[in-house]
């Protein structure tokens, strides 16, 4: 699916930018862990931010869970269900 493809670059390099994570987001796979890559609840909450603004969409109280932000496959889930719920 190519708007998952887009959605997983754009997610990566938000990663990038704003979770100071100890790799390079680029060499995570899409199922590994963002907290033992270093991800902190700190950071969590930035990233929050910066998908909200780049996607256009606000996280729910009931997303507002370590899951949600736990893996870039957890995150693109998340986003692709709010993207479908604006559309």
């Amino acid at each position: 699916m190519s708007g998952s493809n887009e959605n997983t670059r754009a997610i990566r390099q938000i990663l990038q930018d704003h979770a100071r994570l100890s790799v390079d987001a680029a060499e995570l796979g899409e199922n590994s862990n963002l907290y033992d890559a270093g991800l902190t609840s700190h950071e969590s909450v930035t990233l929050m931010l910066a998908l909200e603004e780049h996607f256009q969409v606000e996280f729910p109280e009931r997303m507002l869970r370590r899951n949600t932000f736990a893996t870039i496959a957890a995150i693109r889930t998340a986003v692709e269900e709010l993207i479908g719920a604006d559309v």
